[in-house]
């Protein structure tokens, strides 16, 4: 299939519309991060820097680390920029810029998304690291793809949405389900496994309400008492849904693990997070 000029824009310079980056600069490994600044924590790691590209909110550097090349990017905040970044990372690994054909032989990328979430229990307190093995999306952006089904779990979607007697005003929620193979690599035994609820946005769909009045102020506690085959519903992030899905439906292996800076269940939050969230940094950049 050749893809038209409108529906894979090449810059003039040969990178990809959004991330700026050419094919050749992309890495098999892939550390995203929200921030575009922390970017330059995780790269301050790298024992050399290969290329440095700003766009936006996309701040890419590739580099070594111990041995492996690595991608560092930040994709700012929310589904919709997910959608941007794993398409256009997809595209650099495995189209042909020049032919606009899919190359022969497709890249299979590894992918850990390193964030900040919200917990939800009692057990997950300020500064726990969570491994999301599902991710309940409520923006909807995976039900605009058609293999959608085929990568999520649909008997967990059912469930959810019996349990939180769930509004169709909000559109039908997704289950992604994250790799298992990095979950057990990156997760190992120092981090908390769990679902995820990857929301819309940070006030009103994660049930904070300031000015505001919001549709169901049951939710969170709906949220809190969740079971599922023995698994809870331990925080709130805004982008591991979006990140598991789309990378299974391309065939690439993506998780994210997250550091808790504010508890919900406790009402307590940790502006002071970003010293203690270079170890959970160290640890993916050791196991990826």
């Amino acid at each position: 299939m050749k893809y038209a000029p409108s529906e894979l824009i090449i810059n003039e310079d040969g990178s990809i519309f959004h991330l700026h980056l050419r094919p050749e600069q992309l890495a098999d490994r892939i550390i995203l991060v929200g921030d575009p600044g922390r970017v330059a924590t995780v790269a301050a790691h790298f024992d050399s820097i290969e290329c440095e590209v700003q766009s936006r909110e996309f701040h890419t550097v590739t580099g070594t680390y111990e041995g492996k090349r690595i991608t560092a990017l930040s994709t700012g905040i929310g589904c919709d920029n997910i959608d941007i970044v794993v398409n256009e990372l997809d595209a650099l690994a495995n189209i042909d810029f020049n032919t606009r054909e899919d190359n022969p032989s497709l890249r299979r990328l590894t992918i850990v998304r390193i964030g900040t979430c919200g917990g939800l229990q009692p057990e997950t307190p300020l500064g726990t690291f969570i491994a999301s093995v599902k991710s309940i999306g409520f923006d909807g952006l995976l039900n605009y793809y058609g293999d959608r089904d085929r990568v999520c779990d649909l008997a967990l979607e059912k469930a959810f949405t019996a349990h939180m007697n769930w509004s169709p005003q909000k559109g039908a929620p997704y289950v992604a389900v994250a790799d298992a193979g990095l979950i057990e690599r990156i997760a190992a035994d120092d981090m908390v496994r769990g679902i995820t609820c990857a929301c819309g946005g940070f006030y009103g769909p994660q049930g904070r309400q300031i000015r505001l009045r919001i549709q169901d102020p049951g939710q969170n506690a709906k949220i809190e008492s969740f079971r599922y085959e023995g698994m809870k519903i331990c925080n709130f992030e805004m982008e591991s849904s979006a990140l598991a899905g789309l990378s299974a439906i391309l065939g690439h292996r993506a998780m994210t693990c997250c550091m808790v800076v504010a508890n919900r269940y406790a009402k307590e939050a940790n502006t002071g997070y970003k010293t203690q969230i270079d170890d959970l940094i160290t640890l993916v950049l050791k196991r990826i």
